[in-house]
């Protein structure tokens, strides 16, 4: 695999990494206890903080993309493992 397919694919892992790890760990105003800026939208979260998303986020796809790389590698499961309408 050359380096450029291995980047580009750890890439899409921490992309769909960020978006599982967004919602832990945030609150809203009223469940942290927080005043709200007037017109601020109820579900506006009251301490979202990027650099821990990134951490987690980074973290997450490292160990999902070692995963893969070790499948690539040793190939534990191929195409043919999914293939639905195989004949024997």
């Amino acid at each position: 695999m050359k380096w450029t397919s291995a980047l580009a694919i750890y890439l899409l892992f921490w992309v769909m990494c960020a978006f599982v790890v967004l919602p832990f760990g945030v609150k809203t105003h009223d469940e942290a206890g927080v005043p709200k800026t007037p017109g601020q939208a109820d579900s506006a979260p009251a301490n979202f903080r990027p650099g821990r998303v990134a951490l987690w986020t980074t973290a997450l796809s490292m160990a999902f993309f070692a995963l893969f790389y070790a499948n690539y590698v040793n190939g534990w499961v191929g195409a043919e493992a999914f293939d639905l309408f195989r004949t024997n």
